[in-house]
């Protein structure tokens, strides 16, 4: 969906190559803002649902857009917080540049020093936002509902999979130590046996730095004698469609950003075990939605997980409040309006609106 540069008032950047947490809330939330704003994404691997800027047009942003004084560059990496200071400072162009930070660590000194140079800086949680030496605003990410829904029919349901067992429990993301998918074999390995009824389903796709990785997960499953009930389904198609079949899922991260997938598996009506890494603990209510965890405790994870698999009406129970709970906190729409309110305060100051005047602009669709 290519779009006129000369109209767009708000460029979200995606300047990674590879599918990261940062593309899908880009590819998830633009389409989103661009309900009300004229906005268009800026980058790679951007599907067709999303308004985008081609390359050969960039030169337009060194111009004004059509009614703002500014055009804002909206970034989420380092290396698009380089483009917009480069544009900005260096070319002139009239631009209002923010960062969303999701990284809870301490940032190395040139991202700070590019941090202190921005006009706004939105931190996904008050833990992320803890590690910020600048002025910032909270705005946690939301949940496209639409997409990620409660099981409908019988299409949804794991019976439909072909796979064996009565329920399914399932881990997502890239096969990698940081996401914590050795843990959750560990806890499957000792869990199955006791359980017949349910399969462990992993997917996601695995780098070439991590091949082997994934190739000592399977060895030690298909030593268990588990091959045929832990599953690694790779990449699939359609990811909402196996979160809706999933009756428990699992989020063993020792390390995360911000992480969404608890979320989209909350928002299918699916109950999560998570550990306390990234902003996990902000998602799960502990006995009413799920779990958390110490981050790497193995143990602690494999505690967690077998009351639902030993009582798999508490899971769908839990199940049924996470669904309510992400509807109430987490909808896409309120993470959209609350960067709006980001977006409309740079736009007064640019134009020299008082602050509290009550002034904005309402923008249509591109």
């Amino acid at each position: 969906m290519p779009v006129n540069i000369a109209d767009i008032e708000v460029v979200a950047t995606n300047f990674n190559w590879r599918q990261s947490g940062g593309t899908t809330v880009v590819v998830q939330l633009v389409p989103e803002q661009a309900k009300t704003l004229k906005i268009g994404a800026l980058g790679f691997d951007l599907p067709p649902s999303v308004p985008r800027i081609r390359w050969r047009n960039a030169f337009g942003l060194l111009r004004r857009p059509r009614g703002r004084a500014v055009r804002i560059w909206h970034c989420r990496r380092n290396i698009e917080m380089m483009a917009g200071l480069l544009l900005r400072d260096v070319l002139r162009a009239p631009l209002r540049l923010i960062f969303n930070s999701a990284g809870q660590r301490r940032h190395k000194a040139l991202t700070r020093w590019m941090l202190r140079r921005m006009d706004a800086v939105i931190a996904t949680s008050e833990r992320s936002g803890s590690y910020l030496e600048v002025p910032h605003t909270v705005v946690p990410h939301g949940t496209d509902m639409s997409a990620f829904r409660p099981p409908r029919d019988a299409e949804d349901g794991f019976a439909a999979s072909g796979l064996p067992g009565k329920y399914a429990i399932g881990c997502t993301g890239r096969i990698r130590h940081q996401k914590g998918t050795d843990l959750f074999v560990d806890a499957m390995i000792r869990l199955l046996p006791k359980y017949p009824e349910w399969t462990a389903i992993i997917t996601g796709r695995t780098t070439a730095d991590n091949q082997a990785f994934e190739r000592g997960l399977k060895q030690k499953v298909r030593e268990a004698g588990l091959a045929e009930r832990i599953l690694f389904l790779g990449d699939v198609d359609d990811i909402a469609l196996w979160y809706r079949r999933m009756t428990l899922f699992v989020a063993p991260s020792r390390n995360e950003g911000f992480g969404l997938t608890p979320l989209e598996a909350m928002a299918s009506q699916t109950a999560a075990v998570t550990s306390d890494a990234g902003s996990y603990p902000s998602m799960i209510r502990p006995g009413v939605n799920g779990a958390i965890v110490p981050a790497g405790d193995a143990d602690a994870l494999t505690r967690a997980v077998e009351p639902y698999l030993k009582d798999p009406a508490l899971a769908e129970a839990h199940g049924r409040n996470a669904l309510e709970f992400v509807a109430a906190n987490f909808s896409l729409a309120a993470e959209a309006g609350a960067i709006r309110a980001v977006y409309e305060r740079l736009w007064a100051e640019a134009e020299g609106v008082p602050a509290g005047s009550g002034r904005s602009r309402s923008s249509g669709k591109v």
